[in-house]
C-alpha cells in the first residue's frame, strides 16, 4: 500500500510569482502539485484597486504638481527632470515625524499623496521617492527603484531608497528622499560630477557592481550611499520600511528627525538640537526648546502640526 505525507512548500518563481505548492512524499519519491498562484503586483492590486505594479494611476498628478508650485514644461526631458527634482526638494521637507506619533509609515500611494501633497507635510525616503518615482513615470519617464546601503563601510541593511531615471540615452540617479544630498539628479556615469549651488555631488564605480554617491567636503569625497541597479519590488521596501520605521536600531524611531536643504543652506534638526550648515561658514547650532519647536518645524521645514501633535511629539522625541 503506497503511503503519504503532505507538505506545504513556498516556491519562488520568475517574474516575482509566489507560488504555493504541496508537497507529496510518495513511496516512489516526491512529486509536486501546485494549487495556488499569485504575483506580488496581484496583492498590490487587491488591497489598492491598483492595475499597476507600483499604483502610479492613482497619483493626482494636477495636485502634486500644484503642490510643488510648478508650472513648467512637462515633456520627459532631462531640464524637465532637473526642474521637478529641484522642485520637489524645496517644497517637500524630509521628516519621521509620524513615526514619533505613533502612526507608523504607510507605502500605499494614496497614503503618500494624502500625507506629503494634500496635508503639506513631510516625509522619509521611501514616501518621498515612491512619489517622485510615481509622478515622473506618469509624465512618460522610465524609472527603476532601487535600494541603498547608508554609509557602506559599516555593516548594515539596505533601507534608502533611490531611483534610476532615464532620459533617451541617458541614465539619472535621482533622490529626493534622502534630506541631506541632492538637489538635482546626477548622470549615473563613472566620475560624474555636478556642482549644485554651493554642493559637489559625484558618483563612482564601487565594488561587486555597485556605484557610490559622494559629496565633497573641503578637499576630501565622502561616501554617502552604495547602491546598484537591481530593481527592487513593492515587497522589497515593504520589508525596508518596516525595519526602518520599528527597529530600534533604526535612527528613525527615537528622535525626531527634520532636513532641509538649498542652494547654499543645510538645515536638520535631529531630536533637539538644530544644526545650519553652509559651505565656508562655521556650523551654527543650538538646542531647541518644547515652546519653540512649533515655531521651528514651521518656519525652517514648512511642517505645521497641531497642538496636540505637538505634545506628544514633545514627550517622544
Amino acid at each position: 500500500m503506497t503511503s503519504y505525507n503532505y507538505e506545504i512548500q513556498p516556491m519562488t518563481c520568475r517574474e516575482m510569482e509566489t507560488t504555493i505548492a504541496v508537497a507529496i512524499d510518495a513511496d516512489d519519491g516526491w512529486r509536486i502539485r501546485i494549487v495556488a498562484q499569485r504575483t506580488v503586483a496581484d496583492d498590490i492590486a487587491g488591497s489598492t484597486g491598483s492595475t499597476s505594479e507600483w499604483g502610479i494611476e492613482q497619483l493626482d498628478l494636477d495636485a502634486y504638481l500644484r503642490r510643488l508650485d510648478y508650472t513648467g514644461n512637462l515633456d520627459p526631458t532631462v531640464a524637465t527632470l532637473q526642474a521637478l527634482h529641484q522642485a520637489h526638494t524645496a517644497s517637500i521637507p524630509f521628516e519621521n515625524l509620524d513615526i514619533l506619533l505613533g502612526r507608523g509609515i504607510s507605502l500605499q500611494l494614496p497614503d503618500i499623496e494624502e500625507k506629503l501633497v494634500r496635508n503639506h507635510r513631510g516625509g522619509y525616503c521611501f514616501e518621498q521617492n515612491l512619489l517622485f518615482g510615481a509622478a515622473l513615470e506618469r509624465l512618460g519617464f522610465p524609472v527603476t527603484r532601487l535600494a541603498a546601503r547608508v554609509a557602506p563601510d559599516k555593516p548594515g541593511p539596505r533601507t534608502h531608497v533611490c531611483l534610476l531615471v532615464e532620459t533617451g540615452e541617458r541614465q539619472w540617479l535621482a533622490d529626493v528622499g534622502f534630506g541631506t544630498t541632492l538637489l538635482e539628479p546626477v548622470e549615473l556615469r563613472d566620475g560624474a560630477v555636478a556642482d549644485q549651488g554651493a554642493w559637489t555631488y559625484g558618483v563612482v564605480r564601487g565594488e561587486r557592481d555597485s556605484w557610490l554617491l559622494r559629496s565633497r567636503e573641503a578637499e576630501d569625497w565622502v561616501v554617502e550611499y552604495a547602491f546598484t541597479t537591481e530593481p527592487q519590488y513593492p515587497i522589497d521596501y515593504t520589508v525596508h520600511n518596516h525595519y526602518t520605521s520599528t527597529h530600534p536600531n533604526s535612527p528613525f524611531v527615537s528622535q525626531i528627525v527634520a532636513l532641509r536643504k538649498t542652494d547654499t543652506s543645510q538645515y536638520a534638526l535631529r531630536g533637539r538640537t538644530l544644526s545650519i550648515e553652509s559651505p565656508g561658514s562655521p556650523l551654527e547650532r543650538c538646542v531647541v526648546s518644547d515652546g519653540w519647536l512649533g515655531n521651528v518645524l514651521r518656519q525652517i521645514f514648512g511642517i505645521e502640526l497641531d497642538p496636540d501633535e505637538l505634545e506628544s511629539l514633545a514627550s517622544a522625541g
